[in-house]
């Protein structure tokens, strides 16, 4: 991918799109038609010489232009509707949440919502919104379209709405939906009510899945909006061609004085790490994501890049179908999860840069119990516990490998050839199988694998995020695929959850931690502290533990 080739072919679609490119931009501040280069009949002023756009390349705006280099192509750009990461990197720069995340941690400020008060049970939370905003379209924000996009939620399905389901207890009419009613008491004040308090209700709302969209473009669009998005955030977006780029505009009439910086941004899809680092070192992007912690070593022997280290908030692990013969018998999981050497495994990977994990959430996640003891790699205790349950022989199993680098796995067909080869020294015969990556994930979520690489990177700090969403009876179909069920578990999480007490709520946690020890419904494997490498005139790019990469303060020194 060349950066000058892909700035070049942003020239004609900056010339006849820039009246887009705010949320309301009004006709004086764009050119006239007639005014317009390549819009004259005059043929020889249509054509420009190759001088002519060299020149034109190195002129703002397209100088511009943040190339970001990652690993795979977006699922979707409707961020209610997606659960992968390279998805979110860009409905994040499309979208504004209520409230938002600060630069480098999960503290809550203030977005399209500047100020918010709750009651003292915890059951209504009032949120003013700011004046004057716009989405793209040229729609106004305001109470009633928040209302829109909760109730858009509120009434959808596992099948459309994961996250919601997943952080608000399922839609209307569920037993455990949280949110009972959103209304507009007016033009800018909406009212949550709630049918139980949720302590993390303020970080579960910043999460960018719940960027708020246009009601307009929802219905003007449907089923396509996904590949049509209209927020109100700082870049609007211009073009999305499948497995190559996705661009977007700087949003003029954004709502911060003075950002967005940038006139444009580009990702890329680069899914060979090596490929990836080298047009990073090439000039040809601006910022690689998922470089190999192999690799960091190099970017920092470049006089003219830096590293970025962001802050490890997340888990890799090896999901098992708990549903799936015989990965319903809680002695064949035990067994499995004695047969991984993580340690062998972060050397020959991770380069220093994880660190091997025992439970389902990170170190840094205040609820962590570091008092339960690991599954030593053991293989003869692996085979003992497979007799037990009826296996002395082993069986046969699909290992499931991801087909691009996550920042918890940067290299997945790798680490489940080291697994496969593991388990046949216990007798576990295990096929590697591999999709595309939308397609991964989707019959991964519908229980169709017996084994499959994942992992998660924490959407908003809280042990919840991880525990519930990820391993609750709740998110079965959703984010739980593992399709592990325990109902002891389940009221100790919905507990956690209802109980304001942060002390209480850490205690909860660990003894959440013990049952799933026990049940033993994944392999943990690492902790990464995800890199990424950029120019060394690349600035205030802030590398976020969510891993959501908001880049509305980036700029060019």
């Amino acid at each position: 991918m060349n950066k000058k080739t892909i700035l070049l072919s942003l020239v004609f679609v900056f010339i006849l799109g820039f009246a887009l490119v705010g949320c309301s931009t009004t006709t004086e501040e764009a050119p006239p038609p007639e005014e317009k280069a390549g819009e004259t009949n005059e043929p020889e002023e249509t054509k420009d010489t190759e001088e002519e756009q060299n020149k034109e390349s190195d002129a703002d705006p397209v100088d511009n232009t943040l190339v970001f280099g990652r690993g795979a192509d977006s699922v979707g750009l409707d961020p209610a509707t997606i659960t992968d990461g390279e998805s979110i990197k860009v409905t994040l720069n499309i979208y504004d949440t209520l409230v938002k995340y600060a630069d480098l941690d999960t503290s809550i400020e203030p977005s399209l919502a500047t100020s918010w008060e709750s009651s003292d049970d915890g059951l209504t939370y009032t949120f003013k919104l700011r004046e004057g905003v716009k989405f793209h379209d040229g729609t106004d924000f305001n109470a009633e379209a928040v209302v829109y996009n909760f109730e858009r939620w509120a009434n959808g399905d596992k099948s459309s709405f994961y996250y919601y389901s997943s952080m608000f207890g399922g839609f209307k009419g569920d037993e455990g939906h949280v949110i009972q009613e959103v209304k507009a008491i007016d033009e800018l004040t909406v009212e949550f009510t709630l049918s139980r308090p949720q302590a993390p209700f303020l970080q579960n709302v910043a999460m960018p899945v719940f960027g708020i969209a246009s009601p307009t473009a929802l219905e003007k669009y449907g089923e396509s909006f996904t590949e049509n998005p209209v927020g109100t955030g700082p870049f609007v977006f211009q073009e999305w061609k499948r497995n190559d780029k996705i661009v977007l505009v700087k949003n003029d009439n954004y709502f911060m004085d003075g950002y967005p910086k940038l006139d444009s941004v580009i990702f890329v899809s680069i899914p060979d790490n090596a490929t990836r680092l080298n047009e990073l070192i090439a000039g040809e992007i601006d910022v690689a994501d998922g470089v190999s912690p192999n690799d960091g070593s190099r970017i920092e022997g470049e006089s003219d890049l830096q590293l970025f280290t962001r802050p490890s908030m997340n888990v890799g692990y090896l999901g098992l179908t708990n549903t799936r013969p015989p990965f319903d018998n809680k002695l064949v999981r035990q067994a499995l999860n004695h047969a991984v050497d993580k340690e062998g495994i972060i050397a020959a990977f991770y380069a220093g840069q994880a660190e091997p994990a025992k439970n389902p959430l990170p170190p840094v996640i205040a609820g962590y119990n570091d008092d339960i003891e690991p599954y030593p790699y053991d293989l003869e205790k692996a085979k003992e516990l497979l007799a037990e349950a009826g296996y002395p022989d082993g069986f046969e199993m699909e290992l499931w490998a991801m087909p691009v680098p996550r920042p918890y796995m940067p290299d997945g067909q790798k680490v489940a050839e080291v697994l496969q080869n593991s388990f046949a020294q216990i007798g576990v015969e295990a096929k590697i199988v591999s999709f595309e990556w939308a397609t991964y994930l989707e019959k991964a979520r519908n229980g169709e694998a017996d084994a499959f690489l994942l992992g998660w990177t924490g959407d908003n700090g809280d042990a919840d995020n991880f525990i519930y969403v990820l391993l609750d009876k709740d998110n079965i179909g959703s984010n739980n695929y593992s399709y592990y069920s325990n109902d002891e578990l389940h009221d100790i999480l919905i507990a956690a959850q209802s109980n304001p007490d942060q002390e209480a709520r850490v205690e909860l946690y660990k003894q959440a931690q013990e049952i799933i020890h026990d049940d033993a419904p994944w392999i943990p494997l690492v902790h990464s502290t995800p890199i990424l490498g950029g120019k060394n005139n690349v600035a205030d790019f802030f590398a976020h533990p969510t891993g959501s990469q908001a880049l509305t303060k980036v700029y060019f020194e």
